[in-house]
Order: structure tokens, then C-alpha cells, then sequence
């Protein structure tokens, strides 16, 4: 079940936030020395909460007998507030949008230094093939290369992983070439596949794509990791070796 907790954190606000803005609610107006008392948050930590509170649109307060007293505001004013934070990220999505163009130009005079990312477990060898299924669909031909790995296949495509990730790359227009090794494994829609060897498995299943180069293996541990090495260099050498097999199968 969801908490009050949970969604003021949501809308960027912490536990002892709820806390005071629910005893504030149920206490009806109130001196700030009272409200510590009944949140249980001390009185400097209290008055900070009240003034983000405040900013927020949640309290509002008067004088009464030249002591302040803090009242909340109608719980409705949350849906303003979600509202007003959702115009916000929209705001950004414009900005980060516009800059994007300019960022890219600043990366341009490292792009030429080769580049290693190291990923772990399941959650890093659905990094890798998201990586490969956006920076694939960004180029023209929207085509890459496997050698693919009978051993390492059921720890790409588990639930754990990218189950749908088939699924996803016909879904995007991306065609596939296949050298298999090892038993098993079958065309799906726009993809092509020839065998090295149907008896053998590496321990390593590598993807050579969008000027980049990933490979996947499995630790000791049965803990799947990866890396990605992005080098215009060993890609095209990659590529190479693998159209030079590909026609000799």
C-alpha cells in the first residue's frame, strides 16, 4: 500500500515534512512549540519544515496574541502542487532538449579516445542491449553483427534481464546478422543467421554495432557482466573479421 510518506516523497518532500504537515492537519492551528511537541521534531528542525511547508503552499499562518500559529492548508492543494511540478518537468524536457545539441558538440574533441564501460549483473546486460537497440536505431542502416553463444543466450533474454528484447528490436526496424555457435537459436523477423559450429559454446557472446563493440560473459559466480568498448578502430576491425566469416560460412 502506498503511504503518505511515499507520495510526499514523490512531490519531493521528506518524512519529517508529512510528519509535521500531519500533525499540523489534525491539530487544527498551532504555535510552533506545540507542533514540535506533538510531531516529535525539535523545534529549530520544525520551524525550517514550516517554512518549506510554506513555499510549498501546505501551511499558512497568522499572529495571535504576538505568537505565530501555523495552519494547514486544504490536502486538495497537493494535486496543485503535482500539477505545478509537472509543468516544471516539461520545462526541463524543452531545455535539456535545446541543449543536447550544444553538449554534444563540447564531446566531439574526446570522441576520437577510445572509451571502455564496465557493466555487472543482470541490470548492466540490459544496459548493454538497450545501448544496442538506441545507438542501432540512430543509424541509417540500422544493422549490426553477433556472434552469438549457446551458453551465454539464456542470460540475455531471461526476466531478469531483456525477455522482450526481441520483441523490441523487430518493433524498431533493426536487422540482424548471426554467427551462432553452440545448439539452439532461431531467425525471428528481420534477421539473418549462419553456424560457426552447432557442438561448441564460447564464454562470451559479443555484439559489434554503431561503432562500438560489446561482449557478455558469466563469472564463477553465475553473475552475468559486460563491456562495451566504443573505438572506430576495433569496430571496423571487428566487422571486418566477422563479414570476411560470414561469407565464408
Amino acid at each position: 500500500m502506498t503511504t503518505i510518506e511515499t507520495i510526499f516523497k514523490k512531490l519531493g518532500l521528506t518524512d519529517k515534512d508529512a510528519a509535521v504537515y500531519l500533525s499540523l492537519l489534525s491539530s487544527g492551528p498551532i504555535a510552533i512549540r506545540k507542533l514540535a511537541e506533538k510531531s516529535g521534531i525539535n523545534r529549530g528542525t520544525t520551524y525550517e519544515i514550516l517554512k518549506t511547508l510554506q513555499k510549498e503552499g501546505l501551511v499558512s499562518y497568522y499572529h495571535k496574541e504576538r505568537h505565530q500559529h501555523f495552519v494547514a492548508e486544504n490536502p486538495k492543494v497537493l494535486s496543485k502542487i503535482l500539477t505545478r511540478k509537472k509543468n516544471e518537468i516539461d520545462e526541463v524536457s524543452k531545455d535539456i532538449e535545446n541543449i543536447i545539441p550544444e553538449l554534444s558538440i563540447l564531446s566531439k574533441g574526446v570522441s576520437d579516445q577510445p572509451v571502455v564501460k564496465f557493466y555487472e549483473d543482470y541490470s548492466g546486460v540490459r544496459s548493454i542491449l538497450n545501448d544496442v537497440l538506441d545507438e542501432t536505431e540512430r543509424i541509417k542502416d540500422k544493422k549490426y553483427v553477433v556472434y552469438s553463444s549457446s551458453t551465454i543466450r539464456p542470460y540475455l533474454y531471461n526476466k531478469n534481464a531483456f525477455p522482450n528484447f526481441t520483441d523490441e528490436r523487430i518493433k524498431r526496424k533493426i536487422f540482424v546478422r548471426t554467427i551462432a555457435n553452440g545448439p539452439g537459436g532461431e531467425t525471428s523477423g528481420k534477421d539473418e543467421r549462419k553456424w560457426l559450429t552447432k557442438r561448441e559454446s564460447p564464454p562470451t557472446y559479443t555484439l559489434i554495432y554503431a561503432g562500438k563493440v560489446a561482449m557478455i560473459s558469466v563469472g564463477e559466480n553465475d553473475i552475468p557482466h559486460g563491456l562495451i568498448i566504443e573505438d572506430q578502430a576495433i569496430y571496423k576491425t571487428q566487422l571486418f573479421i566477422f563479414d570476411s566469416l560470414w561469407k565464408s560460412l
